[in-house]
């Protein structure tokens, strides 16, 4: 994240922020980036070529404090219903294989099993965005985005990524992923282009 000399503040005012006062602070700590969060519920009746049809773009944000303000107050994972899917990406990349700065890329993943506590999903996905809104990773210019799937049997956490052809940047990546969320269990790398044809991921 930005240093607090960077802190956003209007002109001639003192500096109070969210640590000093969580109600009435004037100056936010931007972020290097700004990222959007979108969601979709597809339905069992989506196909290819409508899928991008149930996407909504929701918000855009750059501060950390604004980052807080649409956690608390969007639905949780553990609420949603299934088939839905959050994904928080840089502005201006959808979170779509299609998308120029995805189509060369991959995705770190793991699924998690609804026996876990509903909390505990929660939690992993927040650490999952805080990693990512951070700048945690050592290639961060790789990191395009999360997703967070919650499916019948079980939730899925990714992280997508610029390239897919790059073993040392991606193990990387998926170290870190892996440390941040402190979570047990395989993370598994694929890139996009063998999601379907099954090719053998890279493991951390």
């Amino acid at each position: 994240m930005a240093q607090n000399d960077n802190l956003a503040v209007p002109s001639g005012d003192k500096y109070v922020t969210v640590f000093n006062d969580p109600v009435n602070f004037n100056a936010k700590h931007p972020l290097n980036n700004s990222w959007t969060l979108w969601f979709d519920n597809p339905g069992k009746k989506s196909n290819a070529n409508n899928w991008e049809q149930s996407l909504k773009e929701l918000i855009t944000f750059d501060t950390v404090e604004d980052f807080w303000g649409v956690y608390n107050n969007i639905m949780k994972t553990c609420d949603l219903s299934i088939s839905s899917n959050y994904h928080l990406f840089k502005q201006g990349i959808k979170p779509m294989w299609e998308d120029p700065a995805n189509k060369h890329g991959g995705k770190w993943s793991i699924q998690l099993p609804r026996n876990k506590s509903m909390n505990e999903i929660d939690n992993i996905w927040l650490y999952t965005m805080l990693a990512c809104i951070g700048e945690a990773f050592e290639y961060e210019n790789e990191v395009c985005g999360v997703v967070v799937s919650v499916r019948k049997g079980f939730f899925r956490i990714a992280l997508w990524t610029r390239t897919a052809d790059n073993h040392d940047m991606a193990m990387s990546i998926g170290r870190t992923l892996k440390k941040s969320i402190n979570v047990d269990g395989q993370f598994e790398f694929q890139p996009h282009h063998e999601t379907k044809t099954g090719g053998k991921p890279w493991t951390v």
